[in-house]
This record gives C-alpha cells, sequence and structure tokens, in this order.
C-alpha cells in the first residue's frame, strides 16, 4: 500500500503539473470581458465589487498582485494566474478522488498489496477523469480568467475531496476534524460563491453509508432530507441569520446607546465568539449539564440559525423547542453537539471575512458598490435586493396583473404586502448630528394575479413574454383563461373576480423542459462531453451555440447537414469542438459500471448522483432564468460537469472489466473430477493484462482528443483586447471629462484601466444603471484619486431612500418652457410636485442655456463653429420617443443634472456617453452630440438634419482623428497569431470597425461637400486643399482599421464590410487612385463569396427542418440573402467583372439564382 501511496502522489501532482502547464500558457495576460476586470480591479485595491461580493477572493487576489512586483500591467496576469493554480489545484483533487472511489470498488477492504494491472486501472480511471475535465470546455474557459468560479470549484473539490478522506478514518479518533474542516471551508467559500453549500447532500449520504452497516433506500431517503434541513437552516437562517442578529446588536448600541456606526456589530462579533467558545469549552469538559444547555443554546440563538423569513414566532419555536429538547433529554449526544457547535463556529470565522468589505466601504474607495459600510447595508447586499426576487415554488407569471384594492374612501390603489422595516443612515445635514439608523422604507410587494404552483415563466420585461410562447410553441390565445381575485379590500378580502389569461401547468412544464434545462443546461453539458456547433451565443437557433457530437446522423436531423454552414459558424469556427461523444460515452460507461458493480458501488453512485444533481439541475431549478440571457451561463455548473467527470474517469475501469468479461475462460474440472454445479468466471494474467492496457489506452486517447479541439478556443495568452479597448473609450474624452456608460462591458474594463493600470483617472465614469441608486449618486459627489467629484444641483437629502427612484411626467403647463435648473429645483423640492404620494416632473419642455464663447474656450466646439450656436439646448422628455412622456428614473435625472451644472459652469467637465449605451438614454439630446471615438460628447451645436453622410450623430472629426491614430490601441488583434477571440471581442472589434468607418464617411463628406459647394459653383484653392486632406485622412482611417483589425482575423460582420468596400470605391473614384478602388472591389468580392455559402446551408434548413430551420434563424442571419443582394448590386455597380464572379460562385458550389427565393417581395 505504502508503494500504491506513493504513485498516487506522485501522478495525482502530475496532473496538476499539465492542468497548471496548459493553463499558464493559455492564460490571458489582462482583464477578460465581463466581470473579470471589476473582480482584479478589487483585488488590486480591495475596493467593493457587486452583490453578494466575494471578500476571500479579494484576499487572495491580492495576495498574488504582490507578485506583479509593482508592475501595474502584470496584476491582471497575476490574478488570472491564481485562477489557473487554483483550477489545477482542483484537477488534482478530482484525480485522488476519482482513484479513491475506484480504489474501493475494485480493491477489497483489507488487501495489503494492489497488483500492478489493478493499480493500472486505478490510476488509468484518475488520469482520464482529471485530464478530460482539464481540457473541457466550461472549465477551461474559468481557469484562464480573474473570475470567482475557479476559486469556487476548487472549494468544492476540496469539500468533496476531504469528505472522502473522512471515509477512510471515519472510525479512528479525531476524525471528526475533518468534518470540521469542512465546516470551515463551507464558511470561507460562501464568501467566494455559494455553490460549496450544494454538496452538502453528498456529504451527508457519505456519512450515512459509512457509519450505517445495513443502509437501505429508506435510509437514503432519511438522509437526504436531513441534508436538505441542512441547507435550509444554513443558507435561510445561518448566512442572513448572522447579519439579522448583528443589525439588532447595532440599533441598541447606535440608537438607543448613542454610540457611533458598527459599534454593536463589532460587540456582537466578540459576544458570539466567547459564548461559542464557551459552549465548545463546556462540551470537552462536560463538567455541568446546565453549562452545556445553556452555552448551547446561546450559540444557537446568536448565530442567528432560528431567523429563517419575517416572523419572529419561527425563532421563538425553533429556540422553545431546542431548549425543551436540551432539557428534556436524559442523555445529551456530546459528540453531535460538540460537531455543531464548532462548525457554527468555524463558519462563522469564515464567514466573517465579509469585515472586509465593512471596512474598505467606509473607505470609501472609488469602487464602492451598494456602500455596504454598516450593517444594514450589508444585508441588502448580500441578499442581492437590487437584482429583484424570483418566484419559484409559486407565484405570479409573465401574464399576471397587480391586484387592486378599494379602500374605505372609495378610491382604487395597488394592493400591498408589507414586509419588514428596513433600516438605513440618517441622511446628515450637518457634521454635528449624531450617527443615527432610521427606518428608509418598509418592505413591500405588489399582490398579483393570478398565481400559480411552480411559476416558470414570470417575467414581464418587454421582450420576454413574446420569447416565452416562443419556446412553447404557443400565442397568447393558447394560454389558460382562470377566475382570479382583481379587487380586495385593505384586509385581502376578495370584492371582484374576473377571467384572466395564466398559462397552463403544462405550458409551464414545456418552457422549463424546453429552455431551462434542455437549452440552459444539457445544451452546455452536451457541449462538454459530445462537442460544439460554435461559440455563437444563441437564442435557440439551429446555427448557433448547439451542441454537436461530429456524427452526421445524429447532428444533421436536429440542426440540418453541418457539412453546409457558412466557415465562421462551422469548422473555421474555433469554437467548433467535436468529441464524436466519446467523454459522454466513457461517463455512462463509468456511472453504469459504479452503480451494478456491489452494493459499495450503488452507494458510491448516490453519492456522485446527487453531487452531479445539485450542482446541476437544482441550480436550473433555482435560477428560474427567463429566456433571452445576454451570454452563455455553462460556467455556473462547472460542479455538475465535476461530477460527471468522475463517471468519465471510472469508464476506464468500466472498460476493464467488459474486455475481461469478453477474455474471461470457464475454469475446467481436472480430469475425473465431478463437473461442479456452477461455472465462474477466471481472469487469466494475460486477460488482466491486455484489458489494463486496453481500457488505460482509451482512458488517456479520450482526453487527447478533447484538447486537440478545444485548445485552440481557450488560447489567450496574447490577448490584450479588452484592456485596450476599455482605455479607448477613456482616450475618446477630453481631460476632467464626465462619461456616461451602462452595461459592463463598456463599464468595467475602464475601471480596470483607472484603477489597475491607472490610464485616465480624471475622467469620471458613470454608470447609468448604477445612477438609480442613492448609493451611486452619493459616490458620484466624493473626488476619487486624479478627478474631483461630480457637481449637481441634487443634495443626498433630494433623493434619499428611493424617494427620486422614478417621476411620472404630470405637465403643469404642456407647452410651458423653462430652464433646466427650474424644471430639476422643482422636481427635487417642491411640495407641490407630488401626486399619490411620488414626486412627478412638471417640466419636461427645458433648455439649457449656451455661452457659445465658453464653449469655444472650453475646447467643446471650434471657434468656426460658434457662430452656429444656438442660444439654448433644447430637451423635451414629455415627447421622447423612448419612453412616451411617462416618467424619468433618477438616472435620468441626474445625468441631465450633471450636464446641466457642466454647462452652467462653463463646460469645465465635458460630457460624454459611450456609444454602446441605448438611445434611450439619450435624453432626447441626440441632435447635440457628436462622436469622437467611442463616445458621443454633448455640445451646444445642434447638428444638422442627416444629409449625405447619413449620420444621426455627427461626428467631431478632427478630434476623432487624432484620437483614432494616436491614442487608440487595438488589443493585439493583428498579432494574434492564432489566440483566440471569442464572440464578445468580436462584437468589440466590430464597433471599433464601425465608429472608424462613421470617421472615414465624415471625412469623405466633409471632402466632396468642399468640392462641391451648394450655393456656388466656384472651388477655391483653400477648398481643394482642404478636401484633398479630408480625403488622405478617410484613406488614413481605412488603412488603419485594415491592418489593425484586418479581416482575415475577424470576419466583417454584416454591413460593415460592405461599407468599407463603398468608402474605399468612394475615395477611389474621388481621388482617382486605382490601389483603392481595387481594394474595395476585393472585400466586395470576398464579401459576395463567403455570404455566398449561406444560401446552400439555408436551402438545406428549409429542407430538413421545414418548421423552424431558417424562420428560426436570428433576424440577422435572415437578412444575409438581403445583404448578399446589396452587394452584388454595388459590385455591378462599381464595374466589376460579373462573369468572373459568377464563375468563382459556382466553382464553391453556389447558384447565386437561389438568392430570389430569400428576398422579400416586392
Amino acid at each position: 500500500m505504502k508503494q500504491y501511496r506513493l504513485i498516487n502522489n506522485i501522478l495525482g501532482w502530475f496532473c496538476f503539473a499539465v492542468a497548471a502547464v496548459t493553463y499558464l500558457l493559455t492564460v490571458e495576460p489582462t482583464a477578460s470581458f465581463w466581470d473579470c476586470p471589476e473582480f482584479i480591479a478589487q483585488g488590486m485595491k480591495l475596493e467593493v465589487g457587486h452583490p453578494p461580493g466575494n471578500p476571500i477572493f479579494m484576499l487572495a487576489a491580492r495576495f498574488f498582485v504582490n507578485f506583479a512586483g509593482g508592475d501595474v500591467t502584470k496584476a491582471a496576469l497575476m490574478v488570472n494566474s491564481m485562477s489557473a493554480l487554483l483550477s489545477a489545484g482542483t484537477i488534482l483533487l478530482l484525480f485522488w478522488t476519482i482513484t479513491h472511489l475506484v480504489k474501493r470498488l475494485i480493491v477489497s477492504d483489507d488487501a495489503t498489496s494492489i497488483s500492478w494491472t489493478r493499480m493500472a486501472v486505478i490510476f488509468g480511471s484518475g488520469i482520464c477523469g482529471a485530464l478530460a475535465y482539464t481540457w473541457s470546455d466550461t472549465f477551461w474557459f474559468s481557469a484562464v480568467e480573474g473570475e470567482v468560479y475557479a476559486f469556487s470549484s476548487f472549494c468544492t473539490a476540496l469539500v468533496f475531496w476531504l469528505i472522502l478522506k473522512w471515509e477512510n478514518r471515519a472510525d479512528q479518533p479525531g476524525a471528526d476534524r475533518y468534518l470540521v474542516l469542512i465546516a470551515y471551508i463551507i464558511g470561507v467559500s460562501i464568501a467566494v460563491h455559494l455553490l460549496n453549500l450544494l454538496c452538502i447532500p453528498a456529504i451527508v449520504l457519505v456519512i450515512y453509508y459509512r457509519k450505517f452497516r445495513n443502509t437501505t433506500a429508506t435510509g437514503s431517503l432519511i438522509a437526504l432530507g436531513v441534508s436538505a434541513i441542512l441547507v435550509a437552516l444554513i443558507l435561510f437562517g445561518l448566512v442572513p441569520g448572522f447579519i439579522e442578529v448583528a443589525g439588532y446588536f447595532e440599533l441598541f448600541f447606535v440608537n438607543t446607546l448613542g454610540l457611533s456606526y458598527n459599534i454593536g456589530v463589532l460587540v456582537y462579533a466578540l459576544l458570539f465568539v466567547v459564548v461559542a467558545i464557551w459552549c465548545v469549552r463546556t462540551l470537552y469538559r462536560q463538567r455541568s449539564v446546565s453549562a452545556v444547555r445553556w452555552s448551547f443554546l446561546l450559540t444557537v440563538l446568536l448565530s442567528g440559525i432560528p431567523f429563517i423569513g419575517n416572523s419572529l414566532w419561527i425563532p421563538v419555536i425553533m429556540l422553545g423547542a431546542l431548549a425543551a429538547w436540551l432539557w428534556a433529554a436524559k442523555k445529551l449526544p456530546v459528540r453531535i453537539l460538540t460537531l455543531t457547535a464548532l462548525s457554527i463556529l468555524v463558519i462563522f470565522v469564515g464567514y466573517s471575512s465579509y469585515a472586509l468589505l465593512l471596512i474598505r466601504s467606509a473607505a470609501n474607495p472609488p469602487m464602492n458598490q451598494n456602500s455596504p459600510d454598516n450593517v444594514f447595508a450589508l444585508s441588502s447586499y448580500l441578499n442581492r435586493e437590487q437584482y429583484g426576487d424570483t418566484p419559484l415554488l409559486y407565484g405570479p407569471t409573465f401574464a399576471s396583473t397587480v391586484v387592486r384594492e378599494l379602500t374605505p374612501a372609495g378610491e382604487y390603489t395597488y394592493h400591498r404586502i408589507p414586509g419588514k422595516n428596513v433600516y438605513a443612515k440618517a441622511v446628515k445635514t450637518s457634521p454635528d448630528q449624531p450617527d443615527q439608523y432610521v427606518v428608509a422604507r418598509q418592505e413591500t410587494k405588489y399582490a398579483m394575479t393570478p398565481e400559480m404552483f411552480f411559476p416558470r415563466m414570470y417575467s414581464t420585461a418587454s421582450t420576454h413574454p413574446e420569447a416565452y410562447m416562443e419556446w412553447i410553441g404557443a400565442s397568447a390565445d393558447d394560454l389558460a383563461r382562470v377566475e382570479a381575485p382583481l379587487v380586495v379590500d385593505p384586509d385581502g378580502n376578495t370584492i371582484q373576480t374576473a377571467t384572466l389569461a395564466r398559462p397552463t401547468f403544462a405550458q409551464n412544464m414545456q418552457y422549463f423542459m424546453n429552455y431551462q434545462l434542455n437549452y440552459m443546461y444539457w445544451r452546455y453539458f452536451m457541449w462538454n462531453f459530445a462537442g460544439r456547433q460554435n461559440d455563437l451565443a444563441g437564442q435557440g437557433e439551429a446555427n448557433r451555440g448547439n451542441w454537436i457530437s461530429g456524427i452526421s446522423f445524429i447532428d444533421n436531423p436536429r440542426l440540418g447537414d453541418q457539412s453546409l454552414l457558412p466557415d465562421e459558424y462551422g469548422k473555421g469556427n474555433k469554437g467548433h469542438n467535436v468529441f464524436f461523444m466519446l467523454p459522454l460515452l466513457m461517463g455512462l460507461f463509468g456511472l453504469s459500471w459504479q452503480a451494478f458493480h456491489s452494493k459499495r458501488g450503488i452507494e458510491q453512485f448516490w453519492v456522485i448522483f446527487f453531487f452531479f444533481f445539485m450542482t446541476g439541475i437544482a441550480i436550473v431549478l433555482y435560477l428560474n432564468q427567463p429566456p433571452l440571457q445576454p451570454r452563455e451561463r455553462d460556467y455556473a455548473f462547472a460542479g455538475s460537469f465535476y461530477a460527471f467527470a468522475i463517471w468519465l474517469g471510472m469508464g476506464v475501469a468500466a472498460i476493464d472489466a467488459f474486455v475481461r468479461w469478453l477474455m474471461a475462460k470457464k475454469e475446467k474440472p481436472a480430469h475425473g473430477a465431478a463437473k461442479p454445479a456452477v461455472t465462474e468466471r477466471v481472469d487469466s494474467p494475460a486477460a488482466l493484462k491486455t484489458a489494463a492496457v486496453v481500457a488505460v489506452a482509451i482512458g488517456v486517447l479520450v482526453p487527447l482528443q478533447m484538447v486537440s479541439q478545444t485548445w485552440d478556443d481557450h488560447d489567450r495568452s496574447g490577448r490584450y483586447t479588452t484592456r485596450d479597448f476599455g482605455m479607448n473609450y477613456l482616450s475618446s474624452v477630453d481631460q476632467n471629462g464626465i462619461i456616461f456608460t451602462n452595461g459592463d462591458n463598456d463599464t468595467f474594463p475602464l475601471w480596470y484601466a483607472q484603477e489597475v493600470e491607472g490610464f485616465r483617472p480624471d475622467v469620471r465614469v458613470v454608470n447609468l444603471s448604477y445612477l438609480t441608486t442613492d448609493w451611486y449618486a452619493n459616490q458620484m459627489r466624493v473626488a476619487t484619486e486624479g478627478a474631483p467629484g461630480i457637481d449637481m444641483m441634487a443634495t443626498p437629502a433630494d433623493y434619499a431612500f428611493d424617494r427620486l427612484q422614478y417621476s411620472f411626467i404630470a405637465p403643469a403647463d404642456s407647452s410651458q418652457r423653462v430652464q433646466v435648473s427650474t424644471a430639476l429645483e422643482d422636481l427635487y423640492r417642491n411640495p407641490a410636485a407630488m401626486e399619490m404620494g411620488q414626486r412627478v416632473l412638471r417640466y419636461p419642455r427645458m433648455y439649457i442655456p449656451v455661452n457659445a464663447a465658453e464653449a469655444v474656450k472650453a475646447g467643446v466646439i471650434g471657434e468656426r463653429e460658434a457662430a452656429a450656436v444656438g442660444d439654448a439646448i433644447e430637451i423635451d422628455l414629455a415627447n421622447d420617443p423612448y419612453n412616451g412622456g411617462a416618467g424619468v428614473t433618477l438616472s435620468q435625472a441626474l445625468s441631465l443634472d450633471m450636464l446641466n451644472t457642466s454647462v452652467k459652469n462653463g463646460w469645465n467637465r465635458p460630457v460624454y456617453v459611450a456609444m454602446t449605451v441605448p438611445d434611450e438614454y439619450y435624453l432626447s439630446m441626440s441632435p447635440y452630440m457628436r462622436n469622437t471615438g467611442l463616445a458621443y460628447q454633448f455640445t451646444p451645436l445642434r447638428n444638422p438634419e442627416p444629409g449625405q453622410a447619413g449620420q444621426r450623430t455627427w461626428t467631431d472629426t478632427d478630434k476623432m482623428y487624432r484620437n483614432v491614430t494616436e491614442k487608440f490601441r487595438w488589443g493585439g488583434v493583428a498579432d494574434t497569431k492564432g489566440i483566440y477571440l471569442d464572440e464578445t471581442v468580436r462584437r468589440m472589434v466590430t464597433t471599433h470597425r464601425s465608429a472608424v468607418a462613421d470617421l472615414a464617411t465624415a471625412l469623405y463628406f466633409e471632402g466632396y461637400d468642399a468640392l462641391n459647394p451648394a450655393d456656388s459653383t466656384s472651388v477655391s484653392d483653400a477648398d481643394r486643399k482642404f478636401a484633398a486632406d479630408r480625403f488622405a485622412k478617410a484613406e488614413t482611417v481605412l488603412k488603419l482599421v485594415d491592418e489593425k483589425l484586418p479581416a482575415s482575423v475577424v470576419p466583417y460582420s454584416i454591413q460593415i464590410g460592405e461599407q468599407i468596400a463603398r468608402l474605399y470605391l468612394m475615395l477611389g473614384l474621388q481621388t482617382e487612385n486605382q490601389e483603392l478602388q481595387q481594394r474595395g472591389m476585393q472585400i466586395l468580392e470576398s464579401e459576395i463569396l463567403r455570404y455566398g455559402k449561406y444560401l446552400p446551408y439555408f436551402r438545406e434548413l428549409r429542407r430538413t427542418l421545414p418548421g423552424w430551420g431558417y424562420s428560426g434563424l436570428s433576424a440577422t442571419d435572415r437578412y444575409v440573402p438581403v445583404y448578399l443582394y446589396t452587394l452584388i448590386e454595388d459590385y455591378m455597380t462599381y464595374g466589376g467583372d460579373t462573369d468572373n464572379l459568377t464563375k468563382k460562385l459556382s466553382t464553391a458550389g453556389i447558384n447565386i439564382n437561389d438568392l430570389e427565393e430569400y428576398l422579400p417581395q416586392q
């Protein structure tokens, strides 16, 4: 056994080394898109990220940042390397987990040695499962970026491995220390991610099967019931309970005793630790039963476990029941009580890392999301209240309406269900005021009708109801009609009912099966163990992001002929991975072998199954995802794929058993001996060796085949796009500017650039989604390192406690036009600007007075443009097409306030909006916005109506040209040499191309207009010189984008190729430059040949999937035929060789006549 343990350790570390080398060779050198820039900034400066926070990740990331040696450009690499090493650690633990489980099945407990063939099977199983998971799609993606999922996976693997270590030593003295360590890791992992709690059912099953000799199915179900109670007590009791009890202490010490903020929290923490240690000490000493009872009861009370829900009866009943049992029991189970008390204590120790957020938030760092600087704000932060509630077991549907309430006065209002009081810091009007908490609001929710059990289709977001119907193949007319309460009295008693629409339970389950389970879980599962069509995020289309096997008779009936897929959707897409279902088959072999091997095998099977179920399907049930997700969510199910990798590794043992079964020979009786009644199969040495060799060979080949497919779509080693593109947003802004952003990918990269690499800290990034909250508005007022706070009229008292969350537009006089300052002053503070207890905007037609000279002095416009500036910037929110004149959010009011204040202060803070921000955030001011790169600047100059250039927002050509040619960075796209550029990166490349194309278009038409004046036939030399300069600059930026963002690396998105080709052709014709014309024709021809390859696939979809194949494609894909027709028209218009083009299309198997059937009828 000593030899076995030595080899087991060596091979485990070998798998660690393989994984570590893999991940470190492919790790991203800087930030990635989505949450990674935010997490890296957290680690760099210990700032507060989005709820529910991850303080342990922050501390670990800060530790790894130290290895950058002060080089801020290497900080992200260090954090990403932390993920790589933690992921390699996960692989190490997976190897040891598999070898432990296989050994317990094929080697007897009393064996003193293990044969080499058995060791080969055990270690082959471990290597197969560990390396397959190493090179699987989802896990590898998280392993090479600074996200929490690698850390969370390591904690999950560690917890599961520790329970197996306990299983080996359960009967030895001190074995309980493994259970206490597991509790501590769970406490620590809560401060990373809650995934670890889902291991508890598997842990309880291991304990049950190990400690009980005669296990049964009933016993297993009871164990699962106990595990469900444990998960509920931790998730809904312990985790929020610590904070709730601390809140009671805080209120007493601050509001009653008049002490400073957070003193109550500190007293609570110290008291809890003292009581918990007292409890553990009395349990170990066992000198006083009374002390044991009281100390344990107080420990449970202070832990907050009984404080489940909003009713105080729950803790009273739970504590009463516990006390009754403690005092009634004749003999207390000291070991269980000790283990429980120690577990609560160590979970608290791990969970106490959230104190870091209180400390750092109080320091007011630049990134301080939700400002959790007190226990009540921390509670909201941990409960993720800003994301809203999702119904799980019972609740409304997307078709539900709000219940009306008839008041005693005979008026109708909405019926609200009251909840608990929500406390917040009082807003101080002077620094002399004492610290105080006030009731900011009462938690309430609107009563909805009708409701149903297990509501899966619940979201009322604008695009979701239609998407729900598409996923179940129904229309609104197919919904059931039910009689439901519509009007109630203040006590909730029904006054009036109505017949209302509601999905049937069958429709509800159909959506659950089709979308939530199949599309949002099994599809991801098959990505990892069968194959992946491409890396394009899809919404159920036949050509985007589906799982494939690489076996035509499996794939083609589902998705159409995959050999006809256009290159960027098929083999030319690096996310196209074909495993031929080999990993899936290995896993199925492994789980079947385990389940039918023996009684121990079936026990192991149920342990792994519930690990698999809880980290996969249970998450699907909990998330209750609506359709149209903005990104793929496979990372949430990495734990489930980890569990399947255990079965995948066991596939080696299954193959070994199968080969031995095939090669076994029946033992023949000796000559003259009686023939036995039952014959037995006997494994010969040759059979054992052959079976082991075959099994191990297959077990090694499967992961090797996987890595041959997955390396190219996980290698990010030379990718700098997120950092550089984030810097480009900042480079588009003048000194001390303000830029409004909205989403993750136009905000977090900017924060990373400023907070980690110190790039353009003078710019204030204002996220409009966050600006709907009072805490974020307060932060915008505070200076950061390099940038002063933002001046505005509004004070914290004006918008505190959600007072201006949404204000309806109710014009006092629809024709009255007032200054923005007057309108906002009225909104903020006028008692008359109230209706039904809510603030209203009474003056939606407003203006900002403009001084052209101040705008010129501030560099907002040029001197030659001053004459065209009007007296004011006109704003009409009553006729804003994007909100229908209904109302304004706090974000809209404050962004308008910031702009107005900047103009009043002589444009001291130039204001911009990122070009990726949707139009509805423009406050109906798009006529005053000009492109400067990746941002539109608000100016006093109203753009003329769109002319030849066709630009909705015009371009400040000189400023943007300098920004693009002198300041922009290009992410190393042209130098990637095979480095993976995922769909998000490619979209950002398109954003850059679009911006540069707009610049080139504006430059071209400036030159064209100079040569073709509308009011004169004479053109001066100065005009010709100006035109030549414009044309030369347009050519420069077109060639720059060709060089830095080549189409050979990232193909043009639809319409961009045509726009750039036309620009080359128009410039070439205008300047008589044959080279530019040839380049334009090359692009057109290339695009025609590229998009022409879509036609055979479209025709195949119509043939094989007539119901939804072609019609179910995205609008962009269905536009391809129209776009192709436009390209061909352009090609002919500009004198292309149509005969040669037709020949090339024919050679490629494309019949251009097929195009007609896809074009809209005239």
